[in-house]
């Protein structure tokens, strides 16, 4: 799907700034940030659901030894 990306000047010299360090053109520095974004964010919901449900199987023990 073809998709227009309007970014400001500042933007822009950012994306080239890390096209080039990783040596693929913009297109590619901008594919590569929208996956590596979407996995962080993935990851970060994934710990925080594992996170709560340790806390609640492990709740007693947790008040145990907070005392």
């Amino acid at each position: 799907m073809a998709m227009t990306l309007r970014l400001t000047p500042e933007d822009e010299q950012a994306l080239t700034r890390l096209a080039e360090a990783e040596g693929v053109s913009k297109q590619e520095a901008t594919v590569r940030a929208i996956h590596e974004a979407a996995s962080r964010r993935v990851r970060r919901d994934q710990v925080t659901a594992l996170s709560a449900a340790a806390r609640d199987r492990y709740a007693d023990l947790l008040d145990r030894l907070g005392k």
